[in-house]
């Protein structure tokens, strides 16, 4: 079932359920989210997980980039599951998730047995820049209905960008539970790559690289160094500008072309959180992660050591 159908009826199966609690409606939508989540994750031929904001669509354009030099598709064509691999048959089907519908489906929201036995990309940022990502996607990108089903904070509840990061709904503890669970089940689920955002900064053509190589379909260097060039920043600016992937839904579409914060392509800097906070804030948002997240990411040096390797 293409997205537009799977998206129209699941909004068709939602409404007809008016008459149930607002609680009740939220809990079938996720439920169906998660059956099209598992429906992809037994169709796949590796899975891309990562939280939201860690750089998935840009890793998604990287990957659409090399396919487009590898098999001569046009600039527009970005990957979205098996829309490629429809075109040509050599183009594996590649699940993007978040992760966060499939356990409403299959129950398994203590370990991540759904996924034993597949291939699977784990994408990783710092907790610190996701979180500070997150609030600007919440601002000015998330729909209404997105914060609903996924229990963000109201709009209408004043929030500072502090509140928000520090906060249980949206913030890191929540991005650390996340990550955490997936560096206890890395050694279950087998056969599992991770790649951190900040590599992709310092080292792109290794890590796409090392991506292509775990996925199936490794490249020659020229086909790489296009993809490389394809999904640099000033490029990837200018796409969402001209809305090259408008067919592909909102994913690089900008809410608002007036307001930088409303581009999916924002910054994109390593350690740009601090630029936020205080000293006590950045201190207290440092001790949070020291303390809570696995050393399984990387992340346990200290700031300033991890941006100086993913700038160098």
């Amino acid at each position: 079932m293409r997205p537009f159908f799977t998206k129209f009826w699941r909004q068709c199966v939602v409404s007809a359920n008016f008459f149930r609690s607002v609680e009740d409606r939220i809990a079938l939508e996720r439920r169906l989210r998660g059956k099209d989540e598992a429906k992809k994750l037994s169709e796949c031929d590796c899975a891309l997980v990562s939280f939201g904001k860690s750089g998935r669509t840009w890793l998604r354009v990287m990957i659409s980039g090399f396919y487009q030099a590898k098999h001569g598709l046009g600039e527009s064509q970005m990957i979205v599951f098996d829309n490629l691999h429809r075109k040509n048959p050599a183009i594996p089907k590649l699940f993007f998730t978040h992760d966060n519908y499939l356990k409403d489906e299959t129950g398994h929201g203590d370990s991540k047995v759904d996924y034993y036995g597949k291939k699977v990309v784990f994408l990783a940022r710092h907790p610190g820049d996701v979180a500070v990502s997150q609030y600007f996607q919440w601002q000015h990108r998330m729909r209404d209905h997105k914060m609903l089903i996924n229990d963000y904070p109201s709009k209408d509840e004043p929030m500072s960008i502090y509140d928000f990061v520090v906060g249980e709904k949206a913030g890191l503890p929540k991005i650390i539970d996340f990550m955490n669970l997936w560096a206890e089940e890395a050694g279950a689920v087998g056969d599992v790559l991770l790649v951190r955002y900040e590599d992709m900064k310092s080292q792109p053509h290794e890590t796409l690289r090392r991506v292509l190589d775990f996925v199936g379909t490794p490249g020659t260097e020229d086909e790489i160094n296009s993809a490389i060039e394809y999904s640099s920043f000033e490029n990837m600016k200018k796409m969402e500008e001209k809305r090259t992937f408008w067919l592909s839904g909102s994913r690089m579409v900008p809410k608002d072309r007036k307001n930088p914060h409303s581009f999916k392509v924002r910054r994109g800097k390593v350690g740009g959180y601090r630029d936020y906070f205080d000293e006590a804030e950045e201190a207290h948002i440092q001790k949070l992660i020291s303390e809570k997240l696995s050393p399984f990411f990387g992340y346990e040096l200290n700031d300033q050591e991890t941006s100086a390797e993913a700038s160098s």
